[in-house]
């Protein structure tokens, strides 16, 4: 068991120490406040504060995991041989910076807290993040600080056992649009049909929109078996499909949920994968609906709701995890960015949400996304060919730190068509890669 003093204990230490010794590192620990008890312990021990207390090893600390308030925060940075640190602290310390306040500051996600700019869907982008700011928003840093905390543990204590980690690959897809053509009811198909003949005056398009109408073609945005048939093989992939169930508007178009063949293509995915809400777009400013919608899915699947990820990833802080919690979700995956791939909050393992606004870890697991296939597409405008040189460096970055790599994908962007040509191929080459099998 590693020991573990502080000079005073707060939620923010508490919660970051339990971060890094029990959900990641995973090794029994103890925290004491008691000097003679800390002095007398003759197994692995570390001490963490501003100043050294007798033997073990020291970590000196920045301020920011004593602190209660949200103040604008004097983050210096350096670079450790390829990886960046924040919190410089002076020496002596068994590190040039304090890894603790570091972790604290970027899975709270405290930048986000502070005032910044946004973008036209009320979002944080990631370039106002430090991460982006100093070049590191492709390094797992938290994981990487991590194990540099446990390669210096073992340093001085070697028989200390750190149980093995591997990485995961999750498969997360988002069911925006379950269907191009079909099942959208009477208006929305005769709309369609116009704007295909009259506006767009696009004939293939007319002539494929009847085919699928009339069951001579598949509907292109139907790739769900595609889906089912490529994960099964590679079972790292481990999907979670996210069913949007609002009503119609501007920026929720999807198929009815009473729609009785919408219900049994979402009970068809329930029998092969985990299921979790996407939470329609106006949900941010009326909270309100995403018990109506959770609801609709617990409806459908006969089970309860415990995952969700927020339709256009508009994710608030701290209202919109307020706002699940109210609503019984457990589970969020919406954290990552939507123009830019990587680690959002430096790492892509599950773990905990700490409020900043009232100092306390949650009943809520966060767990982020490192990969989205339209950032790379429709933001970033790569090739399917250049796309897959993206996945690959971050596979790499896991394997290196055995953090979990979730990935981002739509049903809609494995059709072949409409600008998405050569995309199943990116989704089949990382699956297989993530498997080990290439």
């Amino acid at each position: 068991m590693l020991l573990v003093h502080v000079q005073r204990l707060t939620n923010r230490l508490g919660y970051t120490l339990n971060v890094v010794f029990q959900h990641l590192l995973r090794i029994p620990y103890q925290i004491t406040t008691d000097t003679d008890y800390f002095q007398r312990h003759s197994d692995a021990k570390i001490c963490y504060g501003p100043s050294p207390v007798g033997s073990g090893i020291f970590f000196r600390s920045a301020p920011l995991l004593f602190e209660t308030s949200i103040t604008q925060q004097e983050v210096s940075h350096l670079l450790l041989d390829d990886t960046h640190c924040l919190f410089s602290v002076p020496q002596p310390s068994a590190m040039p910076f304090d890894p603790f306040a570091a972790i604290f500051f970027m899975l709270s996600r405290y930048e986000e807290y502070l005032p910044h700019p946004v973008d036209t869907h009320g979002r944080f982008p990631a370039s106002q993040s430090i991460a982006f700011r100093h070049g590191f928003l492709q390094q797992a840093v938290v994981d990487r600080w991590i194990l540099m905390v446990r390669d210096r543990i073992l340093s001085e204590y070697p028989d200390l056992n750190f149980p093995s980690r591997e990485p995961d690959y999750p498969f997360t897809i988002d069911i925006d649009a379950a269907y191009c053509y079909r099942h959208k009811g009477m208006l929305r198909t005769m709309r369609g049909f116009l704007l295909d003949a009259l506006v767009r005056r696009d004939l293939p398009a007319l002539h494929r929109r009847l085919k699928v109408i009339l069951g001579k073609e598949k509907d292109p945005f139907d790739t769900f078996d595609y889906i089912l048939s490529v994960t099964r093989q590679h079972p790292s992939t481990k999907p979670v499909f996210f069913i949007l169930l609002g009503d119609y508007s501007l920026y929720d178009k999807p198929i009815a949920y009473t729609n009785r063949y919408f219900r049994l293509l979402i009970q068809h995915l329930g029998d092969s994968a985990k299921m979790g809400l996407h939470p329609s777009y106006y949900v941010a400013e009326h909270p309100e609906y995403i018990e109506v919608e959770k609801q609709r899915l617990s409806g459908i699947l006969h089970r309860n709701i415990v995952r969700t990820r927020s339709h256009f990833l508009r994710l608030r802080f701290p209202q919109t995890y307020h706002d699940l919690i109210d609503a019984g979700l457990t589970h969020d995956y919406t954290m990552g960015y939507p123009d830019e791939p990587g680690f959002r909050c430096g790492t892509g393992s599950p773990y905990p949400f700490f409020d900043l606004s009232t100092n306390q870890e949650q009943p809520l697991t966060i767990h982020p996304f490192i990969v989205m296939d339209t950032t790379l597409n429709t933001y970033k405008h790569l090739s399917p060919e250049q796309a897959i040189q993206v996945y690959l460096s971050f596979i790499n970055e896991t394997r290196h730190t055995k953090v979990t790599l979730s990935t981002l994908w739509h049903n809609q962007n494995l059709c072949e068509t409409f600008g998405w040509q050569g995309w199943r191929n990116v989704f089949e080459t990382v699956a297989t890669t993530a498997g080990g099998n290439q």
